[in-house]
């Protein structure tokens, strides 16, 4: 990274903000410049400091964190958001990425998982943990039956077709590049144009897609 990424930390536990505080400053690609101990104070502050990634809780009293993300992304859509929480439910994660979150994270993952992944969501480029991959496969098994209501994927390019699959199995733009041969320049170019015609906004809303109409095998391993 050519600059720390400022990091704003929301939890209303205070223990829990002292674990993420000391896992994130172990990194010095990050800079944590404030902390939050309710939705309202986390909107507050990002106005304020404008950080470029913030760690919400999922349950704070008053405004919750699904609440403080939608507001924080209406009013500064170029803030990242990862949810942090110790609940796998899909119904939580389905829930983050409706109201626009770019990541979840579960508390019991080891330190360096954590900071593996935020500088992934940093770089654009953050796959689902496998974990909460295979909880969207066993959630959308049952539903393959059901035709979609839409196929936007149809007007998509074959090779924005390629990309879009292996970006849903959880390869990074890197590795990407690599398996089809091309810069990893071009894959995000690809990847921003498949967004864009899929009305998307992140890379966790295109797997839950590729998942959600059968594009990606279910019996598949992700990365």
């Amino acid at each position: 990274m050519n600059q720390r990424v400022k990091v704003l930390l929301a939890d209303d536990h205070r223990h829990a903000r002292e674990g993420m505080r000391e896992i994130v400053s172990a990194d010095p690609d990050f800079e944590i410049v404030g902390e939050a101990v309710s939705g309202e104070e986390a909107l507050e502050l990002t106005g304020r400091l404008r950080p470029d990634l913030v760690l919400m809780d999922i349950r704070m009293p008053g405004m919750g964190g699904f609440e403080a993300v939608k507001a924080i992304k209406s009013a500064y859509p170029q803030v990242k958001i990862v949810m942090v929480t110790v609940s796998d439910d899909p119904a939580h994660l389905f829930e983050a990425i409706k109201k626009g979150a770019q990541g979840y994270l579960l508390k019991n993952l080891n330190p360096s998982a954590w900071r593996d992944y935020l500088r992934a969501v940093s770089h654009d480029e953050a796959p689902l943990h496998p974990d909460l991959a295979m909880s969207i496969l066993r959630e959308f098994g049952s539903r393959r039956a059901k035709p979609p209501e839409t196929a936007l994927h149809e007007d998509l390019t074959p090779r924005e077709r390629e990309i879009l699959l292996e970006v849903a199995r959880g390869l990074k733009n890197r590795e990407v590049a690599e398996l089809l041969g091309l810069s990893e320049h071009t894959v995000k170019n690809h990847l921003k144009n498949i967004l864009q015609k899929l009305h998307l906004e992140n890379r966790v809303q295109l797997t839950r897609y590729a998942y959600e109409r059968g594009l990606v095998d279910s019996q598949e391993k992700t990365v």
